[in-house]
């Protein structure tokens, strides 16, 4: 059975094609159970009267969903470079110059600010 290149970009052409349209239809059906779905939860939380806070809904992760663009607070500069950079000593990567300074034998109370 030869095949040539262009048989089978033709075949994978074909099963692309397939593809977007199974990928289409699986997204139908879960838009179509979706609002069952969403029926059925909105039934179970009035016959059981929970609350957004039964639900873990409340806080940060519930505001992020709903688009809230409230930023974490920046910790407090605790470290100053000799150029005015400052860093809080927080979790993460080191800046570069305190990694460089580090590597020079300085230390990090020598950048500490006062």
């Amino acid at each position: 059975m030869a095949s040539t290149l262009a048989d089978i970009n033709s075949q994978i052409k074909k099963h692309d094609e397939q593809i977007a349209q199974l990928r289409k239809q699986a997204e139908d059906l879960r838009n179509q159970e979706r609002s069952g779905v969403i029926e059925e939860v909105r039934r179970k939380i009035a016959e059981y009267g929970l609350t957004a806070s039964d639900l873990k809904l409340t806080g940060r992760a519930a505001s992020a969903k709903r688009g809230a663009s409230a930023a974490p607070a920046k910790a407090a500069a605790k470290y100053r470079s000799p150029t005015g950079e400052t860093w809080s000593g927080g979790r993460g990567r080191k800046p570069r110059w305190v990694t460089e300074a580090l590597a020079a034998g300085k230390s990090l109370s020598d950048y500490e600010i006062k």
